[in-house]
């Protein structure tokens, strides 16, 4: 959704690098960038302002004037300014002193609040709670069939005692649902509301019947990241309407510009607290806006990538991979099997695009990086799973007529087999030296990086000496000079007010005079 953005901020950045001080103009150019950027990107205009003004303020005061690289410094306060309009620092759900918590999710229709309902309570389970998923959206068709099959995906319990499509009072649907909760001992009750298309008397006295019925602890405010300008002005409304706690911006992953996430919670005082960004229902976190200020400027998320990483690895079998790799056989303890576990716990992480997106300078090869052919991984386990477990196990057995076998029972080419077992002793042999600490190889000399000792050590030519001129009248004349300017050195004392050195043949070479002027 950023993708605009980042790349016109990333040019604007561009321009300034190698400049040892920024000039008015430059600063001004700099902002008029980022404020088109900005605009461009869907940012409402007040927003756009203020953070305009903040920027050029700060990039015209000491921190950048005697900074040893302005460029970076204006990086570092567009990426701080970005934060502060992103809500600053991440807000956390409160929870009740005496359960059960209750949710209440707000919005209009087509905002993706029954489906959020579902991504919520998945994503609470894994925190080790016990949400109920409570049906209040009795108006629009199929909305409490659809909230129960979403309950059902996400492993979650249900309260629909209505049927719905027009029949039954949501007021008294969430009242009953909070004695449910106590006698089933739910936690937590998620109250999926109606929405409209547009802003109406009937569903703001709905929603505020709602939140008199429940006294709700959150009230999130659904708001779909596509719909731009208008996002805000619905955010108001509700706002003045209904009143809410934070905001849950839906539909993060689409193609849309993405300004209305840079603007609602500056506009409104109320934070960004969730965002869903694609269609499963693990497709869910909270909203960190450092993190999203740094992934606008293409300076990656690892702290995602790494909290993902967690939930989705064991320890206990990144031990034992680590051990395989680390043996004294130069990691050929480490299998197939083991490579095709390893690919699995990846995949299990999500898109493989989304995790390259989330490391540091993707974004100068966010094209390829889309084109990536998620089916790769799925072809790559059907021909490791064709193998034999012999196979598998020593991947040097296996010659031409194995080949062709294992490419027919997993319908692909015997040229991509081939290619596999290639890839695959390149990728054990890296692993194994990164894993021994030898770091990356084929960069040798660099202290964890494939350096050390062993290595050939590549030979320092000897520098040549001044070049001297064949004519002999000219190379005299050049002599003489020399020798008066050595003269005048010794007189006055060397280069910077020090003593004179007692080399009398040294001089400075051609280049560094040019620098000196």
């Amino acid at each position: 959704m950023f993708d605009t953005l980042s790349d016109r901020l990333s040019a604007t950045f561009k321009n300034l690098r190698g400049k040892g001080r920024l000039s008015e103009a430059d600063i001004d150019a700099t902002a008029r960038e980022i404020r088109i950027a900005l605009l461009e990107a869907d940012v409402a205009l007040p927003v756009v302002r203020a953070f305009i003004a903040n920027v050029k303020e700060r990039a015209r005061g000491s921190e950048v004037s005697q900074a040893l690289n302005p460029a970076q410094q204006v990086v570092k306060i567009v990426n701080e300014e970005l934060v502060s309009i992103l809500g600053g620092e991440t807000r956390r759900l409160r929870f009740a002193k005496t359960a059960p918590t209750v949710i209440m999710l707000a919005g209009l229709q087509g905002a993706g609040k029954t489906t959020l309902a579902g991504k919520l309570g998945l994503w609470l389970k894994g925190q080790g709670h016990s949400p109920l998923l409570v049906a209040c959206d009795l108006q629009r068709p199929n909305a409490v069939n659809q909230l129960s099959v979403v309950a059902e995906r996400a492993g979650v319990a249900v309260y629909a005692p209505e049927p719905g499509n027009g029949v039954g009072d949501p007021v008294q649907v969430a009242k009953d649902s909070i004695e449910f909760a106590k006698a089933k001992v739910h936690d937590i009750v998620i109250v999926d509301t109606a929405g409209r298309l547009g802003i109406d008397q009937e569903l703001m006295q709905q929603a505020a019947d709602i939140r008199d019925a429940v006294s709700p602890d959150e009230i999130l405010f659904v708001v779909d990241a596509m719909i731009g300008q208008d996002a805000v002005n619905t955010a108001e409304a509700f706002r003045d309407g209904v009143g809410f706690d934070g905001v849950v911006l839906s539909k993060l992953d689409g193609d849309a510009r993405g300004g209305a996430a840079l603007s609602i919670a500056h506009v409104t005082g109320k934070q960004v607290m969730f965002a869903s960004n694609g269609e499963k229902l693990e497709d869910f976190d909270a909203f960190h806006p450092d993190r999203m200020a740094s992934r606008i400027l293409d300076m990656g998320d690892l702290l995602t990538l790494i909290e993902q990483a967690e939930k989705t690895f064991s320890q206990e079998e990144a031990a034992k991979m680590a051990s395989k790799l680390q043996s004294s056989k130069g990691g050929k303890d480490f299998t197939l099997d083991d490579f095709l576990a390893q690919m699995e716990q990846v995949r299990k992480m999500g898109s493989i695009s989304k995790l390259l997106g989330m490391l540091p300078g993707m974004g100068q090869i966010k094209d390829q990086i889309n084109n990536i052919d998620e089916r790769d991984i799925d072809r790559t386990a059907a021909i490791i799973k064709s193998m034999t477990p012999k196979e598998r196990a020593e991947p040097t057995i296996i010659n031409g007529s194995r080949r062709a076998r294992i490419a027919k029972g997993s319908g692909v080419e015997v040229s991509a087999v081939k290619s596999l077992v290639e890839r695959f002793f390149e990728a054990r042999k890296m692993m194994s030296k990164m894993a021994q600490g030898g770091g990356m190889p084929g960069m040798p000399g660099m202290p964890g990086m494939g350096g050390g000792p062993g290595r050939q050590k590549k030979q320092v030519k000897q520098a040549k000496g001044k070049r001297k001129s064949g004519n002999p009248m000219k190379r005299k004349a050049e002599e003489a000079a020399a020798a008066e300017r050595r003269e005048q050195a010794a007189a006055q004392g060397g280069a910077f007010g020090l003593p004179a050195q007692e080399d009398k043949n040294f001089e400075l070479p051609d280049e560094f005079k040019k620098f000196m002027g």
